[in-house]
């Protein structure tokens, strides 16, 4: 059986590692450009809303930012209209409770 490009990289564990890495911060900005958009709502305004900077915001959504605070996206995605939800079988946690506003 011949390997394709993808799972020959992916059997060297540096090469893996660095990876799954880029791809959490990739699928976290492209997460946040479809919050937005579905919302259509500005940088700015979701800045202002949510209290950080316009450049914050758009290192995020840029995936420049590669660690963003747990607080800053809950509050992102609360100003968006969305919950965010823990769920483990049949338990479910919204996470939206923890933080005031």
């Amino acid at each position: 059986m011949t390997l394709s490009t993808y799972d020959r990289l992916m059997q060297n564990p540096v090469f893996a590692e660095k990876f799954k890495a880029g791809y959490t911060q990739f699928l976290l900005s492209e997460l946040l450009l479809a919050m937005m958009e579905e919302d259509t709502v500005s940088v700015r305004a979701l800045a202002k809303e949510v209290g950080l900077s316009p450049t914050a915001i758009q290192n995020m959504r840029s995936g420049k930012q590669k660690d963003v605070k747990m607080t800053n996206f809950l509050h992102i995605a609360k100003a968006c209209g969305y919950d965010v939800i823990l769920e483990k079988g049949k338990q479910r946690i919204p996470l939206a409770a923890s933080i005031a506003g």
